[in-house]
């Protein structure tokens, strides 16, 4: 079973990385800036597309954003489309004073 890994050496940017047993096979990039968490980027390893890991990583995030009182900026097309379509489930973590440009 897939499991998420909130990796920080200390040095931004910071990743929540997906591993299968020892294997990582995902990851989504962030930065945490004065209260608010950046998303960069989330990638899956091709060969495990449509096995729901791209959401398993977004739910790693929100509930690590909710837990540390900060607001996301979805600057990843992931995240910021996945925040489109489910306002109401994000509403509480998502910062809409930043508008991404795509």
């Amino acid at each position: 079973m897939a499991e998420v890994k909130f990796q920080n050496d200390g040095a931004e940017p910071a990743a929540f990385n997906l591993f299968d047993h020892d294997k990582k096979i995902g990851e989504m990039i962030v930065e945490t800036i004065d209260g608010n968490l950046k998303v960069y980027h989330t990638e899956v390893d091709e060969d495990q597309a449509g096995k729901g890991y791209g959401k398993k990583l977004l739910d790693a995030m929100a509930d690590y954003a909710r837990s540390n009182q900060l607001k996301v900026i979805p600057l990843c097309t992931y995240v910021a489309l996945q925040f489109k379509r489910h306002p109401d489930e994000y509403a509480d973590i998502w910062n809409k004073d930043v508008k991404p440009e795509f």
